[in-house]
């Protein structure tokens, strides 16, 4: 199993929007950047699981769990021009866009701030992708060491 961690602003798409969704699950769509892309197409994989974090907002942080239900697959919404991520370069038979399907596991009893997670980035989390300056994909891995330390943050 793998780990990971997912953005999304919570004004668009929050842990709630996908505790309500149909199943509890959805497309993670959107994902407009090419090495957030080549691990949804290439290495996240069913059953993983993933932090489901809020950014571009007034406490980012993470805000629970969500697993991997289904493994990367063409991101219809790069074809439709009506759809604000469209991209017009992306072609059926060479798409350049993909999503997995995400399946809300829980939602924390409280946000873990990014704030909270810098204390730890000396010692901890010194390896955490999220906190290395510079770093702005919506996709990114978590190892094992690192996602047990922030589950004992809850």
């Amino acid at each position: 199993m793998n780990y990971w961690l997912f953005k999304s602003e919570p004004d668009t798409f929050s842990i709630d929007d996908l505790s309500k969704a149909p199943k509890q699950t959805t497309a993670w769509d959107g994902v407009r950047n090419y090495q957030a892309r080549n691990m949804l197409r290439d290495s996240i994989k069913k059953g993983d699981l993933a932090f489901f974090y809020y950014s571009s907002c007034d406490v980012p942080g993470i805000a629970g769990i969500v697993s991997i239900a289904r493994e990367g697959y063409l991101d219809v919404t790069a074809f439709d021009p009506k759809n604000h991520h469209y991209d017009p370069d992306s072609k059926k038979d060479a798409p350049s866009w993909y999503v997995v399907d995400v399946k809300f596991v829980r939602e924390f009893k409280r946000i873990i701030t990014l704030d909270e997670l810098r204390m730890h980035a000396e010692k901890k989390l010194k390896d955490f992708v999220l906190l290395r300056r510079g770093n702005r994909l919506s996709v990114m891995p978590v190892t094992k060491k690192d996602w047990d330390f922030i589950l004992t943050l809850e």
